[in-house]
């Protein structure tokens, strides 16, 4: 390290490699690859972009790379970059996924589809600009500054890049089982999500988990006039309905108790104390009376469980006919946080439609393109991994973070807290209304030139010392 190099150095180069175009030309590139992990076609594309792209860049930086082919058939790579040094240095494991959800490209109205990057305004459009190419991206151009700057990271940095996140991240934990010693770390540290605000810098603790399944009520062969045979046969979209009815309220509210998340720790509600969520300008608008009652906002997405009805079908929506269906279906969902007992779910639905009289109600797999699941996981509030982040962000951005237990949506997290026994830190560089999933997908700008320097200058200090498990160094 030079006597001139200096953590607003490293900034500064953060700065001008925002402002001088390279991260957006970096981003359009990588947009660029079809990595569609959920497209059985795409395996050749997965490979491409870690190939192409992501293992030159690291290469480029000094890490050493290697690729774990996916041990369940059909599922896309792993790519490990490491970068070692001292062995008294602090060991940190990040995280990106280079596939994205399906491009649905004849459903675009914003830039030049999904494959194109193009900007308007503050909104760069395209697949993967949010979730989650734009949020390696980031991690990665920091790191870079911060080599730049110093000549060392001075921590070991090691970044595992999957390719299959979008579904399920299938494959991931055999990895990491038969990889253990890889992939050890003091720390793990990864982007992905959106803040609570566009405006201000997020610290992630978790992620919930998902339980998706369908409910089905199968009567008869064939539809009958309704005419004919109304008040005579039963209406299966009916009961159905009724049977959703009784395990939500009108308003949202679980009915089933064995669904319930368990009392709240004080360390949890202490970090949700004045957290507000704006999504920005196109966001829906939050309905209050909507959920749990009690609760606030933060509280509901980020401490409480959710139900939700996906999908629902009987008869022909597009063209329907006089004619009593002869079957219902839903495809339903709960998220759930950290310590439900995730094994009593499905059960406990049994149990439930059981003692409410909807025995005829089956409980069936999901299709399989939504399938896939996560269990959830939350690291605490209070551990001094938490303290250390929360601090260098706080000295990079002039304020305290927004600290919430868990993010709203669901992501391998519990691998790396339950298998690998990391601490996890998410720094999520998107926000809520950045139509992941959905056609438009985009991020803003003016975010991403604010993320810059908080993972510069995060991966600045752990080279300095006083880390939690290290100790001070200098």
């Amino acid at each position: 390290m030079t006597g001139s190099a200096s953590r607003d150095g490293a900034i500064a180069r953060a700065f001008d490699y925002f402002d001088n175009g390279t991260f957006e030309a970096e981003l359009a590139r990588r947009v660029a690859y079809r990595t569609e992990s959920q497209k059985p076609d795409s395996l050749q594309e997965l490979h491409r972009y870690l190939d192409e792209d992501i293992i030159p860049a690291f290469d480029a930086m000094g890490f050493r790379c290697q690729k774990y082919d996916n041990p369940l058939p059909g599922g896309g790579p792993f790519l490990l970059a490491e970068r070692t040094g001292d062995a008294g240095w602090p060991t940190v494991l990040g995280y990106g996924h280079g596939d994205v959800i399906i491009g649905i490209e004849d459903q675009w109205t914003k830039g030049e589809g999904a494959w194109r990057t193009a900007r308007d305004g503050d909104r760069l459009y395209g697949r993967g600009t949010a979730d989650n190419k734009g949020q390696h991206t980031i991690n990665m151009a920091a790191v870079r500054c911060v080599l730049e700057e110093r000549g060392d990271l001075a921590f070991n940095a090691k970044f595992l890049i999957e390719m299959g996140e979008e579904n399920g991240s299938l494959g991931l934990r055999e990895v990491l089982e038969d990889n253990r010693s890889d992939f050890d770390a003091d720390v793990f540290i990864g982007s992905d999500g959106p803040r609570v605000q566009p405006a201000r810098p997020t610290l992630t603790l978790g992620a919930r988990g998902a339980e998706n399944f369908d409910l089905i009520v199968n009567l008869r062969d064939g539809g009958h006039h309704s005419g004919n045979w109304g008040g005579l046969i039963a209406d299966p979209a009916t009961i159905l309905a009724h049977a959703i009815a009784s395990i939500v309220g009108p308003t949202g509210q679980i009915m089933i108790k064995e669904w319930l998340p368990p009392p709240t720790p004080a360390s949890v509600k202490d970090s949700l104390r004045g957290i507000e969520i704006d999504a920005g300008p196109s966001a829906p608008q939050i309905d209050p009376d909507w959920g749990e009652p009690g609760l606030t906002p933060a509280e509901k997405v980020y401490s409480w469980n959710s139900f939700a009805v996906l999908a629902m079908k009987s008869g022909n929506p597009d063209s329907p006919v006089n004619a009593i269906a002869p079957w219902a279906r839903a495809n339903c969902q709960l998220r759930y946080f950290a310590g439900t007992d995730a094994a009593r779910i499905l059960p406990a639905l049994r149990s439930h439609l059981d003692d409410n009289g909807f025995d005829m109600v089956e409980i069936g797999p999901p299709p399989p393109e939504n399938a896939a699941g996560f269990a959830a996981s939350r690291t605490d509030p209070d551990h001094p991994w938490v303290g250390f982040v929360r601090q260098s962000m706080q000295k990079t951005i002039g304020e305290p973070p927004a600290i919430i237990p868990s993010m709203g949506g669901s992501i391998c997290n519990d691998l790396f807290t339950d298998l690998l026994g990391l601490p996890a830190i998410w720094i999520p560089h998107s926000y809520a209304a950045c139509s992941q999933h959905a056609p438009d997908e985009h991020i803003l700008m003016s975010l991403t030139r604010t993320a810059l320097p908080v993972m510069t200058g995060l991966y600045w200090d752990l080279g300095e010392g006083a880390t939690p498990e290290t100790g001070n160094r200098l």
